[in-house]
């Protein structure tokens, strides 16, 4: 045979694979960093605070039919700022000719906002509430609720 004989002692010489040539440390260290979870995202808290009324003070009263103008002062006192996602929807009493989910002003956290939303006095007379809240993108509501409180007139007759 022309295999090279080895006196009892020795070992055949085998090269280097390319796991080999990886120093541990460092593939340790590659496989520690994948298993180290990412940061959690911050998280921020919402909250509204009812500031005053600016158009049409509680009890106010209108004909049959007019277009009422509402609009409140509040602040967000949360320190997420409401975007696009964020909502105010009725809670209670009539929706008034107003649409009964509408988007909630974009404001900043900790910033003073104006809410306006248009409605319209029903044809009869009477004393009427309408209740909104706001919500956030997960849909949990949160703050003061706010509301108008409007009195509709009987017409009156003409001579």
């Amino acid at each position: 045979t022309n295999a090279p004989l080895l006196s009892s002692g020795e070992t055949p010489f085998t090269p280097p694979t390319m796991e080999a040539a990886v120093p541990k440390a460092a593939s340790q260290t590659q496989s520690t960093a994948k298993a180290q979870p990412a940061a959690a995202a911050p998280t921020c808290s919402d909250n509204l605070v009812f500031l005053d009324d600016l158009s049409i003070k509680d009890g106010s009263v209108f004909p049959p039919g007019a277009r009422l103008d509402k609009r409140w002062k509040v602040e967000n006192a949360g320190t997420c700022n409401w975007d696009q996602r964020y909502r105010m929807k009725l809670i209670a009493g009539t929706q008034l000719g107003a649409p009964a989910e509408q988007a909630l002003f974009p404001a900043r956290g900790n910033s003073q906002a104006v809410i306006r939303i248009v409605f319209t006095a029903p044809t009869e007379p009477g004393n009427y509430r309408s209740a909104w809240q706001a919500y956030n993108p997960q849909g949990d509501p949160f703050g003061d609720p706010f509301f108008i409180d409007i009195v509709v007139a009987a017409p009156t007759a003409a001579p």
